[in-house]
């Protein structure tokens, strides 16, 4: 084990983070009205009484742009993950299906596969995290006999108490940090370097952004109100959820 320096962190997230904010800022360019309208519920709008076309736009943008952000930054924490894992404890991205790190720690074997937060899938995505552990240590057991292997849910934030899932361990938060790391105040360590330029790149991104609000406002007025600026609600219902002709 080889402790890892702060500043072997801040290297990492300077050199790295500006991929996160290229991305989010590439992706919203790119981004067109009906991408969004089709994937937002436009009845939990009405019931929401939003009647006014840029509110509208502003809300589904939103809501769009977060669950898009959640996944782009989770691709960045789970490489911070890896780099941080490789440096104590010589861990690897993996090669098995649905596995994102492997190290060994204490003579055993872990398998990791690391989500965001705790949250993060239904049943049928942990059943399938499950069969991929299960794959995963067949193989794992086979070529490595003699080391016992131990399947990881690793999620970057949150907490939860109960660790032991009986087919493998979920560690949140501080836990996770520290598995990887061997360093209890990690998890606080790593928080400041992702402000890195944070504020230069946000900027450029609320200008795109307000760009994009004023664009999908007067397109959706054209298509979904009426001369008097009335949201037509029927129409957007149609658009959203019409059968296929």
């Amino acid at each position: 084990m080889k402790p890892i320096t702060q500043q072997e962190i801040i290297d990492y997230v300077e050199k790295n983070i500006p991929d996160f904010h290229q991305n989010r800022l590439k992706k919203l360019k790119k981004l067109k009205l009906d991408e969004v309208l089709k994937r937002k519920n436009p009845y939990l709008f009405k019931a929401k009484n939003i009647n006014k076309a840029s509110d509208f736009i502003k809300t589904i943008l939103d809501a769009y742009l977060s669950s898009q952000e959640e996944g782009l930054f989770g691709g960045f924490l789970e490489g911070l993950a890896i780099f941080i894992c490789d440096r104590v404890y010589g861990g690897r991205k993996s090669s098995a299906e649905g596995i994102d790190l492997e190290f060994e720690k204490d003579k055993i074997k872990y398998i990791v596969s690391v989500k965001s937060g705790p949250n993060w899938g239904n049943a049928s995505q942990i059943k399938k995290m499950k069969d991929n552990f299960k794959k995963a240590k067949r193989i794992l057991g086979t070529n490595v006999s003699s080391t016992k292997v131990v399947a990881v849910n690793g999620c970057c934030y949150g907490r939860n108490k109960v660790y032991d899932k009986g087919d493998y361990l979920k560690l949140c938060g501080q836990q996770f940090w520290e598995f990887i790391s061997d360093n209890k105040n990690l998890y606080t360590d790593i928080i400041e370097p992702l402000g890195y330029r944070a504020k230069e790149k946000n900027d450029a991104f609320i200008k795109e952004y307000d760009n994009v609000i004023n664009k999908f406002s007067f397109n959706f007025m054209e298509r979904f109100c009426n001369s008097e600026g009335e949201i037509l609600w029927e129409k957007v219902v149609q658009f959203n959820s019409e059968k296929y002709k």
